[in-house]
């Protein structure tokens, strides 16, 4: 035997692959990066440069669901496995738990392992923010986030890199947890406050980012705010109501996907044909010819996109 010694088990690369728990997939993928590397993504798999079928989930315990998310494009392939069980929030558990693999296309060669919760945090809000880029195209003076959960923070964060000196407003489902909210994040935005009962005309854009079964924002449309769908997921879900949407030109940023899972689409009977994508917006969108809502329901391509940029700090590059 050449170059082994008798009866140790080969050694090879393999060995080596990198985890990256959250902090450290948090540190990878930083939002300014991201928000680029989405808006490349979205152009991308709208052409067929990236292959992301819809997720595969079967269910777990109760009414969790485990779900499978692959991608792949010329340089990497991902593939996501989360489980999501909801009776985790009364054992004081995370209800989202997975990794994603991130792979060299070239070779199907394993680079690093991701959290999964942080990346799909991350990736979310970055949708978010590339949505306001698009559609705002400036400053946003005020944002509601609708919500006090974990992508409520996710966002929080996302929008205190981007944008520091904007105003956040947010409301949850009572004012326990709206000062619970407020307590635990004004150190990450200090220009954090609950909103008032109206909606103060000052605010741009309106993010709502619950499991809500009930509409939780139904005002009339407006060209001066931009309105973000993200928290419902399943048709069962409904969170922007019919009133907004009949006013509104309607994005998704998966309009296959969201045929199965927006809930508020579904439930205000919306025509799909009119449901334009994200990446039809990035090229075509004119700034202040209609009030907008984006539905964001998520897709494999946003965390192949996420990925991109932590394959760069892997590379160090």
């Amino acid at each position: 035997m050449t170059g082994q010694t008798a009866g140790a088990a080969p050694q090879d690369d393999r060995d080596a692959i990198p985890f990256w728990g959250r902090a450290a997939t948090a540190r990878a993928v930083p939002f300014g990066p991201l928000v680029d590397a989405l808006a490349v993504a979205a152009v991308q798999r709208e052409s067929g440069q990236i292959r992301s079928p819809q997720r595969i989930g079967v269910p777990l315990a109760g009414e969790g669901v485990s779900l499978s998310m692959p991608a792949s494009a010329a340089d990497i392939a991902i593939h996501k496995l989360v489980n999501v069980q909801p009776a985790n929030a009364a054992r004081g558990l995370p209800s989202l738990h997975g990794i994603v693999t991130v792979s060299d296309a070239g070779t199907g060669r394993p680079l690093c392992l991701l959290d999964g919760p942080e990346l799909t945090g991350r990736r979310t809000a970055g949708v978010s923010l590339l949505a306001i880029r698009t559609f705002l195209a400036r400053e946003p003076g005020q944002v509601l986030l609708i919500g006090t959960g974990v992508q409520a923070a996710h966002h929080l964060g996302a929008l205190h890199a981007l944008h520091p000196r904007c105003r956040v407003l947010f409301r949850g489902t009572d004012r326990a947890s709206e000062a619970a909210f407020c307590e635990a994040h004004r150190a990450v935005h200090p220009a954090l406050a609950p909103c008032p009962a109206a909606i103060p005309r000052e605010v741009e854009v309106v993010i709502a980012l619950t499991t809500s079964k009930q509409v939780v924002y139904d005002e009339p449309a407006s060209v001066d705010r931009l309105v973000i769908g993200v928290g419902a997921f399943t048709p069962e879900m409904a969170e922007i109501g019919a009133r907004t949407l009949a006013g509104s030109t309607v994005y998704a940023d998966d309009p296959a996907a969201a045929e199965h899972e927006a809930g508020d689409l579904i439930r205000a009977r919306l025509e799909w044909a009119d449901v334009r994508s994200l990446a039809f917006a990035l090229q075509n969108h004119k700034q202040g010819s209609s009030p907008v809502v984006l539905k964001s329901v998520g897709t494999a391509a946003w965390d192949l996109a996420a990925a991109r940029v932590a394959a760069r700090s892997l590379h160090g590059a």
